[in-house]
């Protein structure tokens, strides 16, 4: 999925051609899942062709969201996404790298889509490095930039390669977070799982139970789409 060109959604489009990055299922799964109820200001770190703030956007119909991506060519390609999109009045680009990021404001919600493969092989194209691999925000930055970012009382997001969600949630943890909801995410029954979703909160909020949850994009049979993968994509999917 995602290596066209452009990719044509219910509600508006993501042109991709001068992102490493393209859409994504995962990523996807990650706009549609997140909670994104009573939450006013909105941080989408990494923003990439700007699919998360679009996805965000068409679901709470009032939150101001911020964008950050520090790459040129991603962060043009967002803005012409968001520019043709029904959401441009609420979305609003910022150039540069989250770590050097400054808000007058704290966020309700913060989601992030990071680059993962901590430790994988290398691509020879730094693009393709830069969005893969944790190489310009490892997830002590990651943190840190949530910890000045985030309500006390707000909450965030992530998708993660499972090996590296376990190591993150040994992070948060041990940095005052708590988990709060996970989903993990698996291509088909008897696969191996290849995505977590994590949503975290500050563990001086009371703590609540997690709620786990799994998802399969597609049926045994490897073509039809999972009916739970339907119904969370079904407003967004041009097929569902």
């Amino acid at each position: 999925m995602g290596k066209n060109s452009h990719f044509q959604f219910k509600q508006f489009t993501i042109q991709q051609d001068q992102c490493a990055m393209k859409v994504c299922t995962d990523a996807c799964v990650l706009g549609a899942w997140t909670d994104v109820d009573n939450a006013d200001r909105i941080l989408d770190i990494g923003t990439g062709t700007g699919l998360l703030s679009l996805m965000i956007a068409q679901r709470n119909t009032y939150a101001a969201i911020d964008a950050v991506e520090m790459e040129a060519e991603a962060f043009f390609q967002a803005g012409e996404n968001v520019h043709e999109s029904p959401f441009q009045g609420r979305i609003q680009l910022y150039h540069e790298a989250v770590q050097d990021f400054e808000s007058e404001y704290q966020y309700d919600l913060i989601i992030t889509n990071p680059p993962f493969f901590q430790s994988d092989l290398r691509s020879p194209a730094e693009k393709i490095n830069q969005a893969h691999h944790a190489e310009t925000l490892d997830f002590a930055d990651l943190l840190d930039a949530v910890r000045k970012l985030l309500k006390p009382e707000g909450r965030f997001s992530i998708l993660l390669p499972v090996e590296e969600g376990i190591q993150f949630k040994i992070m948060a943890n041990e940095q005052g977070w708590q988990l709060r909801r996970e989903m993990t995410l698996f291509h088909k029954p008897e696969k191996k799982a290849f995505r977590s979703l994590m949503e975290f909160q500050d563990q001086a909020l009371p703590e609540q139970e997690v709620t786990e949850e799994t998802l399969h994009i597609y049926e045994a049979d490897g073509v039809t789409y999972d009916a739970k993968f339907k119904e969370l994509l079904k407003d967004f999917y041009l097929k569902f």
